[in-house]
């Protein structure tokens, strides 16, 4: 596995999402799958685990810790905070809360640290920006935290150009992580610009455009609680629309000799040594698929037509609905 710097960490090229474990896209695996995948990723030459709070309302870092936590010198480990679970209503039941002030910072990273038993996280990101927190104070606190010794770096996650430029003046950002793929190029019009001339290490979530670049999906058996649900590319109309760039994305990737998803990784590898995809799945057989994206090849020509076949003009759409649009600081295009 070919290696790139994160931040002030070299890691595998490719790392793990670690969301998919208990979060976001229907029933969580067992204890004993996850086990397997985590285990398999690590074996395989992984380096780079990514988790959160909000996965699984600490599902995902308690499932890292335990599984991890025993090679915890093998692996850069990152994880988020800024956004979990909170009982609002005192019922026992936990909601999706969106909190940057630096006492829930604090709070969260402790809790964190228990979860993922270890005595310190390599990279600690804002989850998501609370618009009713200045981001210098937010960066104040994960600032302290580095001081603490309970964090070695600091990440932002969904968040602009002008919003990264103020907060490294706070502390200097490692890196900066924002959905990336074929078919979201949002970073594109700006952050990615900035993260280079600022030295900020690029991590793109859901690389494989959330399952749609492995191959036909059937939107219409998705989990209740699946959030591409809610998601407007995935409605019948736009999805029906999208999958009509699915044959000659498929022929490209008969060409170069690759599988549908190791061509939407490699593409991504291609745009700049600085980039970090971070896949996630629960299937052993779908990570090494992915794994193998490190391997593969891409042409100036088959770039070129990937390029013109999937991008933001192509893709029908918006990426979030309109509240999860408002939760978040990335640049958008302007409509066509």
């Amino acid at each position: 596995m070919p290696t790139r710097q994160l931040g002030p960490f070299s890691v595998s090229a490719i790392g793990l999402g670690c969301m998919n474990l208990c979060h976001a896209y229907g029933a969580p695996v067992s204890e004993a799958q996850a086990e397997r995948l985590l285990l398999a990723a690590l074996d395989a030459g992984v380096t780079h685990f990514d988790t959160a709070a909000l996965y699984g309302f600490g599902a995902s870092e308690t499932l890292v810790g335990k599984v991890l936590g025993a090679h915890r010198a093998k692996f850069t480990l990152a994880s988020k905070c800024g956004m979990q679970g909170v009982d609002v209503a005192g019922d026992g039941k936990l909601v999706r809360v969106i909190d940057g002030r630096p006492d829930t910072i604090r709070a969260t990273c402790e809790a964190a640290l228990q979860r993922l038993r270890t005595d310190v996280i390599d990279l600690y990101y804002l989850h998501r920006w609370d618009k009713s927190v200045p981001i210098e104070d937010s960066v104040g606190a994960l600032a302290d935290l580095v001081r603490a010794g309970k964090i070695r770096a600091i990440g932002l996650s969904e968040v602009s150009a002008a919003t990264l430029r103020r907060a490294h003046a706070v502390h200097p950002i490692a890196a900066l992580q924002t959905e990336y793929s074929l078919w979201t190029r949002n970073p594109e019009i700006a952050v990615l610009a900035a993260c280079r001339e600022l030295g900020v290490s690029f991590v793109a979530f859901s690389p494989v455009a959330r399952g749609f670049l492995c191959g036909p999906l059937d939107v219409a058996a998705f989990d209740a609680k699946d959030i591409r649900r809610s998601m407007p590319r995935f409605s019948p109309e736009n999805h029906a629309k999208n999958q009509a760039l699915l044959p000659a994305y498929s022929a490209l990737a008969a060409e170069v000799g690759c599988t549908p998803a190791q061509l939407a990784i490699a593409w991504l590898l291609h745009q700049g040594e600085d980039i970090l995809p971070i896949p996630g799945t629960t299937s052993v057989e779908h990570l090494m698929d992915d794994l193998g994206a490190a391997q593969v090849r891409l042409s100036p020509d088959v770039l070129a037509r990937l390029d013109a076949l999937i991008n933001a003009r192509t893709v029908a759409g918006d990426r979030y609905s309109d509240q999860a649009n408002r939760e978040v600081d990335t640049e958008v295009f302007a409509p066509s």
